[in-house]
């Protein structure tokens, strides 16, 4: 005979020839000769020597295990001590209980339902990458998800994990933020027959993913050529002055004219209007020429204003004066002394004449 010690945290099989004897577990045991003992740790995963079916119909050993099986359709996450390890794909498992705290969740790959139950630092393991598939639904976004091919929900930001099986899943996202619409060298005719180009804008957000995307196909083009529409109906309707006019309106006329097209499509407008509206070459002349006359003719307007003004405060005047002989008077001295504020010098020849007239013209009489 001979003596074999099992360890505590050990496990052993005795066989004779290939014949199991049976289970021994922690403790010293003696062994009859021509028999086989065969050692496992605890902490590493059973692997049978014979056919498994002959060791569980031992009541000990298949009290001192846990078996796990796993079908073609399923996997099973492994957690020791509530840590995630690994991953059992299809077949039979065997763990030895006592040592490790051991925890199987089984997975249905076949499973439609978006994966909900397991931690995101599990699903975002390495060991599990080749079996999900990740949706990502930014802040700024909506999404659609279809599960072969038909409608299942609406998404909000967020990510989103599914089993990859044969099922087709897919998710169709939307911008749900203020875009801006830009409509560049729209040729229109107005009223009177004026040919223009014009640059447009239009900014609006989508309000009801399902109009946008389910009812409605390429809801952009749609927006786009509804608008263009109107703002053709709009400057149509209108003279190239009443236009220049009306310039700043234009932003409600279009905004009131597309608001139920645009609610079919999922769309809420925030605001448009005109950016630039560009003139042919003749029409420019044409325009400059006007507003030049213009001008002149308000130049005109006010030179006479001032004129009948100016003539009008000089009759007053003399009115004033000729009622007034001492206030003629003052202004003759008043033009005298600006006269002399230009003469340096005087030279005098002649007699005494001279003089008495410059009295006459710079003395005043009493």
């Amino acid at each position: 005979m001979k003596r074999v010690t099992i360890n505590k945290w050990e496990k052993a099989l005795v066989f004779k020839g290939e014949n199991y004897i049976g289970l021994l577990n922690e403790g010293n045991h003696w062994i009859l000769p021509f028999r086989k003992v065969l050692e496992y740790k605890m902490s590493d995963m059973f692997r049978s020597p014979i056919n498994l079916n002959i060791l569980l119909k031992d009541h000990d050993f298949l009290n001192a295990v846990e078996v796990v099986e796993v079908q073609k359709n399923e996997i099973v996450l492994r957690f020791e001590n509530g840590m995630f390890v690994d991953i059992l794909r299809a077949g039979k498992y065997v763990f030895w209980k006592g040592l490790i705290d051991y925890k199987f969740e089984k997975i249905n790959l076949n499973a439609l339902e978006e994966i909900s139950n397991l931690d995101k630092s599990v699903l975002s393991s390495k060991e599990l990458v080749e079996f999900i598939r990740i949706y990502q639904v930014e802040s700024f976004e909506k999404g659609i998800l279809f599960i072969d091919g038909k409608y299942a929900k609406t998404l909000e930001a967020g990510t989103y994990y599914f089993w990859k099986n044969s099922t087709t899943i897919s998710v169709s996202k939307v911008d749900i933020r203020t875009m801006q619409l830009e409509i560049s060298g729209q040729e229109i005719l107005t009223k009177d027959k004026a040919a223009l180009r014009i640059n447009f804008y239009l900014q609006y957000k989508i309000v009801d993913v399902i109009k946008a995307l389910l009812q409605n196909k390429e809801y952009e083009k749609q927006v786009y050529i509804t608008t263009q529409l109107a703002l053709r109906e709009y400057v149509g309707a209108l003279t190239l002055d009443e236009l220049l006019e009306k310039k700043e309106s234009v932003s409600s006329s279009v905004i009131n004219a597309l608001e139920n097209k645009t609610k079919a499509l999922g769309i809420a407008l925030d605001s448009c209007g005109i950016r630039d509206i560009i003139l042919p070459g003749e029409m420019k002349e044409i325009m400059n020429q006007v507003l030049i006359a213009e001008k002149k003719a308000q130049a005109n307007t006010i030179m006479r204003r001032e004129e009948t003004a100016s003539t009008r405060s000089l009759l007053n005047t003399a009115k004033l004066m000729e009622e007034n002989t001492m206030l003629f008077k003052l202004k003759e001295m008043e033009y005298v002394e600006k006269i002399a504020e230009k003469i340096n010098n005087i030279s005098l020849s002649g007699g005494g004449q001279i003089v008495d007239q410059l009295k006459q013209i710079f003395v005043p009489t009493k």
